[in-house]
């Protein structure tokens, strides 16, 4: 199973790639597969490509699904618990 993530972008660099950050993490990406990306774009995410860009209504809505859901490095609009990713890597 596949598991692609919105995120927002937060600034262009060369070579068709771009900066993007979810919680706190910052990750470079490529964005060769979308055309005309802009920072402050929402884009869904998988492996390090950004496959198409999201509204950003819909890209909220699946972040808090997704925090919801319990899924690790989802945007969540509450400060996680101390120690809630040592609990998530124990379970697996």
């Amino acid at each position: 199973m596949c598991l692609a993530i919105p995120i927002r972008v937060e600034a262009l660099l060369p070579e068709q790639m771009a900066r993007v950050t979810l919680s706190g993490v910052s990750k470079i990406i490529s964005i060769a597969l979308v055309e005309a990306v802009a920072v402050g774009d929402y884009v869904l995410v998988h492996v390090g490509y950004a496959l198409t860009r999201l509204d950003p209504g819909e890209a909220a809505r699946t972040l808090e699904l997704m925090h919801e859901a319990a899924v690790p490095g989802a945007y969540s609009p509450r400060p996680a618990p101390p120690g809630a990713s040592a609990d998530l890597e124990a379970d697996s």
